[in-house]
Parts: C-alpha cells; sequence; structure tokens
C-alpha cells in the first residue's frame, strides 16, 4: 500500500527525492545535484513551506511533490507553488501522482494560502486541468509553459 509522508517524518528519503528532481527538471539545464540536495533539505526547516511529501511502500520511494514559495522568481506575487511532481515510472497511471498533487494543495491550503499555483509544460497542462487546475497565464515565459492556479474552496 502507498502511504504519502511529510518528508520531515521519512528523512531517509531526502537524497532519492533530492536525485530525482534534479534528474527530471535540473540536470539538463546544468544544475549541480548539490543544490538540489540542499534545497530538498529546507524542508526540514521549522516553517511550513518549503515542504516536500514522499510516497512509499514501506521504505520504498514512490514519488514526491513539494510546496514551495517560489517556482518562477519572474512572477513573485504568486505564492505558494505545487512543484517537482515526480512519480517512478513503474508506479505511474495509478493515481499516485493526482494524490501526490492533492496532499501539497490541502498542505498549502491549511498555510491560509487561498490560491495555489503551479508551472507546467503543454505535454502536462491536460494532467493538472483534470485535476481542477485552471491557466492563470498560457505561454508565459516560453511558448508552451503555462501558470495554473487552484483556488480555496474549488474542491480538491
Amino acid at each position: 500500500m502507498v502511504t504519502i509522508s511529510d518528508l520531515r517524518d521519512k528523512s531517509g528519503f531526502a537524497d532519492v527525492v533530492a536525485e530525482r528532481i534534479w534528474r527530471a527538471f535540473w540536470k539538463d539545464e546544468g544544475y549541480p545535484l548539490e543544490l538540489l540536495t540542499g534545497l530538498v533539505r529546507q524542508s526540514f526547516g521549522s516553517e511550513p513551506i518549503p515542504t516536500a511529501f514522499v510516497a512509499h511502500e514501506g521504505e520504498c520511494f514512490v514519488g514526491a511533490v513539494s510546496v514551495i514559495a517560489n517556482d518562477e522568481e519572474r512572477r513573485p506575487q504568486y505564492t505558494p507553488w505545487v512543484a517537482a511532481l515526480w512519480v517512478e515510472p513503474e508506479y505511474r497511471q495509478k493515481g499516485i501522482g493526482a494524490a501526490l498533487v492533492e496532499r501539497a494543495t490541502e498542505f498549502a491550503f491549511a498555510t491560509g494560502a487561498q490560491r495555489v499555483y503551479l508551472l507546467s509544460r503543454e505535454r502536462r497542462r491536460a494532467y493538472y486541468e483534470g485535476l481542477g487546475w485552471a491557466v492563470l497565464e498560457a505561454d508565459v515565459l516560453e511558448p508552451g509553459l503555462h501558470v495554473l492556479i487552484k483556488d480555496a474552496g474549488e474542491g480538491i
């Protein structure tokens, strides 16, 4: 059975979370893995944001998602963000990604946020729209990159 836990409670997964996020989103941009490791470890702080959630079957890593203050520096007015969703390939298409996004979104709303943001490429846009997210800005920073939103009280 897959469980979703706060990374603070499952700190042993921090390195694998950093590696997967780095490989999926940062490696090709030239950023070092150590940068991601440091960013993931910020989730261990006492403040609610940043926070990471990890999906796992016992001690087997399944996936992760983060809630961060800002995922797009050119949009500092938008906060908080659900970011860096990752599900291991063998666990995909089983609702785990949706459950991680839901958990992160609920957490962001519990911090008092009335709106939560998410940055998505075109190939994932329909996925997030299917989870109830709406496009706020299309082709915002480059063609095919969109800012999506979910407002509190809209149901998750």
